[in-house]
């Protein structure tokens, strides 16, 4: 039996990183991974890396060409929301055209594509929402994603887009942070943290996500999946729970409102997805908030010991 032939965009990235691994070792799984730059990831058997840089069509084009893939599991974006408002024309030519690039080579392919999109394509006025509620994004970050969604759902390609709420997880080059090992590591060095209290989110182990897509991919499954935990959680909330599980000083807290955080960016007030779909399509189940801290928590053992 032939092998399903994989590409991976942002192999560097969080979700990159977890599905690289997932698949590198996968008899079933030809991986070539791709991403900006140097591959930042500490073991390189199992697969290929080639450098790609979505934004660059002629990049896209030579290596998409070259290896046609099966499927091409596109992560890679600019996802600092606050980075994206403040700088809209690096983040339309990431997440926009550098879609786009990728799009037309899969065409040219015939490539099964899974894309993974977000909850911030919502306004947050009435999470939880399911896979056909309409988007209505607030920030440039998140409109971004939604054109991204557009162009992918344009196209007669077999596509399928994953959307996810505040993936979190640990890599071999921790070049950007996330909320949980943010709130660790500032709560152990005795820092007092500013934490909003009214945004509501379902946090995603990024294990999970790269599952739901590697199921994604081998069942060639089309259309747009939500992927999350079940639970939505103040971010408040979610923080105190950090501080709980490594009896951490919870005074060290201290809630603040949206509007007086200041950011440049919006966010949607509340999220949080309805996930049915993906449990009976995909045999989805999510790891809850506090298992996922048990995870996170031995892999930081594994990264320190």
């Amino acid at each position: 039996m032939s092998k399903l032939k994989i590409l991976v965009t942002g192999s560097n990235g969080l979700l990159g990183q977890k599905l690289v691994y997932k698949l590198k070792d996968n008899p079933k799984a030809g991986l070539i991974a791709t991403a900006r730059g140097e591959n930042r990831l500490i073991d390189k058997s199992g697969y290929e890396y080639v450098e790609m840089d979505i934004s660059n069509k002629v990049s896209v084009d030579s290596v998409i060409d070259k290896h046609k893939p099966d499927c091409i599991i596109h992560c890679a974006a600019q996802t600092n929301v606050d980075y994206c408002e403040l700088n809209q024309e690096e983040c339309r030519k990431t997440n926009i055209d550098g879609v786009s690039n990728v799009v037309d080579a899969c065409k040219r392919n015939g490539v099964h594509l899974v894309h993974v999109s977000t909850d911030f394509v919502f306004d947050g006025e009435a999470g939880p929402y399911r896979e056909d509620d309409m988007p209505n994004p607030v920030s440039y970050y998140g409109w971004s994603k939604w054109e991204g969604e557009k162009i992918v759902q344009a196209t007669n390609l077999n596509w399928a887009i994953l959307r996810t709420i505040l993936v979190f997880g640990i890599t071999d080059n921790m070049s950007r942070s996330n909320f949980a090992l943010w709130a660790k590591r500032e709560l152990e060095n005795g820092n007092t943290i500013r934490v909003v209290n009214d945004q509501f989110r379902a946090p995603t182990l990024a294990e999970d996500l790269a599952d739901a897509c590697i199921s994604v991919a081998f069942r060639r499954a089309e259309g747009i999946y939500h992927i999350s935990s079940e639970t939505t959680y103040s971010v408040l909330q979610l923080v105190k729970k950090v501080a709980d599980f490594y009896n951490l000083n919870k005074t060290l807290i201290r809630p603040i409102s949206s509007t007086a955080l200041n950011q440049p960016a919006k966010r949607p007030p509340r999220t949080g997805f309805i996930i049915d779909r993906a449990k009976n399509d995909l045999d989805f189940r999510p790891t809850k908030f506090e298992d996922a801290l048990v995870v996170l928590d031995g892999q930081i053992g594994m990264k320190f010991r």
